[in-house]
């Protein structure tokens, strides 16, 4: 039975165990309560007198208990069925987005005139006590010539069909985009998120261990001569530092594990405490040990193993600070980049940014980039689009994700914007294994898809394809092993467009 607009979704399916088959009963309902019971069904509300009967006693009767099996997955469809009492519920075995639904006493489904409906999609079963009656494909011309009405009234009927299909049809796909969508956002938050609260977390222990050292360094009551050379040694440090950090460079882990090593030696060389729990911090800060050889000159050997503890607490402290800063700013750039992407809080229709909204779809799906080389060529001279911004997106992120699909997150993409005339040009390339000549096209067709049973509805391209043609604009694809481009062009001025 196929789904209509009476149809309505409802929970995933639960075991059943099937207890009989609904079948004709063995004494017919008299014609007049047949007739009475049809005047109930919407799609057919106004029938003269005679074809109401014409339909009573033509159709065929079935009645079945709770749980009766109306039909059976994949069997063929061959009757146009009104509902006259009870609910039957249709559940597909092999999953979809309409892996259950409901039809409703009243509805007249199944196998309509001029449908191309061959076998049912799912199991139906009764809901409560069920009374249909059944119209044989082989009475259709009779059925048209004796009630002429009957051809607008299924035509109508297959409409609302096929509208409510591709309504859910899409509403799955939108629920399935959403899906890959938070994942992505879940991982990409994740690693900020969990850095923040290490550091965070380590932080509290660090500090209160930096006042304890710094406790003790009091205590020592240096002269003035030597803690006025130890403060203008910490800032010459934090100056070298600082220098440091601002020419950035590739980590080198082994250096740094030599550089530890080396720390270690120097540091167990004068008898400071701890050395292993010391020396990390100091390698990871690059301090040269030419610093060290002089702080050991200012300080006293009693005073030396408290001041370098301090200084490395100091930039323990200093360096999960310096963490919790920088994961929180990760964590507020991709909230942004999320804002911006579904242009939260603004109206429909923008001035977009092509180059920046191309940039906020890369950002939700950096989780899937690692092993990817994303080359840009963004034309800085491209003015900006009138457009649906948050439908733009849905285009650039159908086909991103194509091409990642494509590329199996491996390899090379390409995103590309110039200005040709009065449109704008947004090329996306990448160099995976091609698209079969062949299927080129198919793949904007609804529900067409090259990918596994479960992983696409076919329908992310069609939407693309959609949303391109409401901006006035079209989408073109170029495919061959190794370079494949999809080429998006919208005019700049989009005033008659909406």
């Amino acid at each position: 039975m196929a789904a209509s607009s009476s149809f309505e979704a409802v929970l995933p399916q639960q075991q059943f165990v099937p207890t009989a088959f609904a079948s004709t009963p063995e004494q017919p309902t008299p014609v007049e309560q047949i007739v009475a019971a049809l005047r109930t069904i919407p799609a057919i509300d106004g029938l003269t007198d005679e074809e109401y009967t014409w339909l009573a006693t033509h159709g065929v009767e079935r009645k079945g208990e709770d749980g009766a099996i109306v039909f059976t997955e994949g069997t063929p469809a061959d009757s146009m069925i009104f509902l006259l009492q009870g609910d039957v519920q249709v559940r597909r075995r092999n999953g979809g987005p309409l892996t259950m639904w409901i039809g409703r006493a009243g509805l007249m489904t199944g196998k309509l005139p001029f449908s191309r409906m061959k076998t049912y999609g799912g199991e139906g079963y009764l809901v409560g006590p069920g009374w249909s009656l059944g119209i044989h494909e082989d009475k259709f011309p009779e059925m048209l010539a004796a009630i002429p009405s009957m051809a607008q009234r299924c035509v109508s009927a297959l409409l609302d069909r096929v509208r409510e299909v591709t309504r859910i049809e899409q509403q799955a796909e939108k629920l399935n985009a959403l899906g890959k969508l938070a994942g992505n956002l879940a991982h990409e938050l994740n690693n900020p998120a969990s850095a923040a609260q290490r550091s965070a977390s380590s932080l509290f222990s660090e500090l209160r261990q930096y006042g304890d050292q710094k406790y003790r360094m009091g205590n020592l009551c240096l002269p003035e001569s030597i803690t006025s050379r130890y403060r203008t040694w910490v800032i010459n440090v934090r100056a070298v530092m600082a220098e440091r950090d601002m020419k950035g460079g590739t980590k080198d882990i082994l250096a740094d594990s030599d550089r530890e090593m080396d720390l270690v030696r120097w540091l167990e060389s004068h008898s400071i405490p701890n050395p292993w729990a010391i020396a990390p911090a100091l390698a990871e800060t690059g301090l040269p040990i030419e610093h060290l050889d002089e702080l050991a000159n200012i300080m006293t050997a009693e005073a030396l193993p408290v001041a370098v503890a301090t200084v490395a607490s100091s930039l323990r402290a200093e360096r999960m600070a310096e963490t919790v800063v920088n994961s929180t700013m990760r964590i507020f750039d991709l909230i942004r980049a999320i804002k911006d992407y579904s242009y939260m809080d603004q109206a429909p229709i923008q001035e977009v940014d092509l180059a920046q909204s191309l940039t906020n779809t890369l950002a939700m799906f950096k989780s899937r980039m690692y092993d990817v080389k994303v080359e840009t060529d963004f034309d800085p001279l491209l003015p900006p689009v009138a457009a649906y911004g948050r439908e733009l997106n849905q285009v650039w992120t159908a086909l991103i994700e194509n091409a990642l699909d494509a590329i199996h997150d491996k390899g090379t993409l390409q995103l590309k914007t110039h200005l040709q005339g009065q449109m704008a040009i947004v090329e996306i390339w990448d160099n995976g294994v091609g698209i079969d000549p062949e299927l080129q096209s198919r793949i904007f067709e609804p529900f067409y898809t090259t990918k596994a049973p479960g992983l696409g509805l076919g329908l992310g391209l069609d939407t693309a394809q959609r949303i391109v043609q409401r901006h006035s604009g079209y989408i073109h694809v170029e495919s061959k092993p190794g370079a494949t481009c999809f080429q998006v062009r919208l005019p700049l001025e989009q005033a008659g467009a909406y």
